[in-house]
């Protein structure tokens, strides 16, 4: 069972964090550049990225 996290630690942790679907590296990134495609993958130069999953509580 997943331990329930404090607020500050959940914002530093997954707010504005995106993770490239090529190479799993992980950018923390305006959401609204995020959608129009202007925040690339450092490693990969990549555009596709995802949210980066919450765990289950």
């Amino acid at each position: 069972m997943a331990k329930k996290l404090f607020p500050e630690a959940m914002a530093r942790l997954y707010a504005r964090m995106f993770v490239c679907k090529v190479c799993k590296s992980k950018i923390r990134a305006d959401p609204a550049k995020v959608r129009l495609g202007k925040v690339k993958c450092r490693k990969c130069k990549s555009k596709a990225l995802r949210l980066k999953r919450k765990p289950a509580v």
